[in-house]
C-alpha cells in the first residue's frame, strides 16, 4: 500500500508512494545541474534546492501516469492517483512559496543599496 505522509518528507516528494520514491526516475530539470559544480558553503543549499526541485517534478510526474492509468481504467485504487495529485499540488505551492519569498528577500536587499 502507501507509506504514511509526515512533515516536510511527504510535501517535497521525497516519501514513497507505492513503492516509487518521489526522486527515483526523475531526470532533472536542467541534465546535470550546476548544484554539483559549486563548492563551498553553498553546495548544500543548491544542492537541497535542486534535489527539491527534482522531486517536485517526479512527484507530479508520478500523478501524470497515474491519471493516465485512471482513464485507461488499469489503477485499481482511484484514491492513489487523488494522494499523488494532492502531493503534487502540495509540493508545487511550497515551490512558489518559497520562490516568492526568494524574489521578496532579493527586492529588499535591493532596496537596502539604493
Amino acid at each position: 500500500m502507501t507509506s504514511p505522509i509526515s512533515g516536510l518528507s511527504a510535501v517535497s516528494g521525497l516519501s514513497s508512494v507505492n513503492g516509487v520514491s518521489g526522486v527515483s526516475g526523475a531526470g532533472g530539470v536542467a541534465g546535470t545541474s550546476d548544484a554539483e559544480k559549486v563548492s563551498g558553503p553553498n553546495s548544500d543549499f543548491a544542492s537541497m534546492l535542486s534535489q527539491g526541485l527534482e522531486s517536485v517534478q517526479a512527484s507530479q510526474s508520478n500523478a501524470s501516469d497515474l491519471a493516465v492509468q485512471v482513464a485507461n481504467g488499469t489503477l485499481q485504487d482511484p484514491a492513489q492517483y487523488t494522494m499523488a495529485a494532492t502531493e503534487a499540488s502540495l509540493g508545487l505551492q511550497l515551490t512558489m512559496a518559497i520562490r516568492n519569498k526568494a524574489v521578496e528577500a532579493f527586492q529588499e536587499i535591493m532596496r537596502m543599496q539604493a
